[in-house]
């Protein structure tokens, strides 16, 4: 299994269990529109890309609408929470296609530092939304 489909807090990549956050694979369709687009990425060619580059644009897709959508919630406590859990898994999704593509020893071991912290920080999160968003 790729590093990237691996469970993150029990979690496939890019399923949060928030309320309006999106369901499904952070590794699927390039989404060339919308998002791609208000980030300077439209027309851009991803196929000319190098695979590292693909793969963290891929999951950027889903991550970054995820954390806006996370962010718009009423309550600030939630609001923070669901941003955040996105906002990490942006930062593991990044580590992973490190861990795939690079070839640093110093970094790879930042990589592995990043994903540990923050596969705990997004346990935390979920625990307190399931115990207090409605």
């Amino acid at each position: 299994m790729p590093a990237g489909d691996a469970p993150v807090a029990g979690m496939p990549a890019g399923d949060m269990p928030m309320g309006g956050m999106p369901q499904g694979s952070a590794h699927h369709g390039n989404n060339a529109g919308g998002m791609g687009a208000m980030m300077g990425m439209g027309g851009m060619d991803m196929e000319t890309m190098p695979e590292h580059v693909q793969e963290n644009m891929r999951r950027m897709m889903v991550t970054m609408p995820a954390m806006h959508d996370g962010m718009m919630n009423e309550n600030a406590d939630v609001a923070f929470a669901c941003g955040m859990i996105a906002h990490h898994q942006g930062a593991i999704d990044m580590a992973e296609v490190l861990l795939e593509h690079g070839e640093d020893d110093q970094m790879r071991t930042l990589a592995q530092e990043i994903i540990d912290a923050q596969v705990g920080e997004i346990e935390q999160m979920t625990t307190w939304l399931a115990e207090n968003a409605n």
